[in-house]
């Protein structure tokens, strides 16, 4: 090798892309801009929660996020703090 090039040896090491599940296609969310299911910290929620109280989608996207302990968004039209409640709850 010469010069600044970097030779992977085993490219099936790279990160793949997320699969998506059947439901996220029909979730209203794909449709929007995902910053705003993600809000810097502070920052409103309301954008995302009017969404989610529209979406087809809304339960099977807010078990999804209970069963794999989704820490971060807005996720069936709740937030983190609120999952976490749920959670505690059940």
């Amino acid at each position: 090798m010469s010069g600044n090039v970097i030779q992977i040896a085993n490219e099936s090491a790279l990160p793949l892309a997320p699969i998506a599940l059947p439901w996220q296609a029909r979730g209203l969310c794909a449709e929007t801009d995902p910053e705003a299911f993600f809000p810097e910290k502070g920052g409103s929620t309301r954008e995302a929660k009017d969404i989610c109280r529209k979406c087809q989608v809304r339960q099977e996207c807010l078990e999804y996020a209970l069963e794999h302990d989704e820490r971060f968004g807005i996720w069936g039209g709740f937030s983190e703090r609120e999952r976490r409640k749920l959670k505690r709850r059940a």
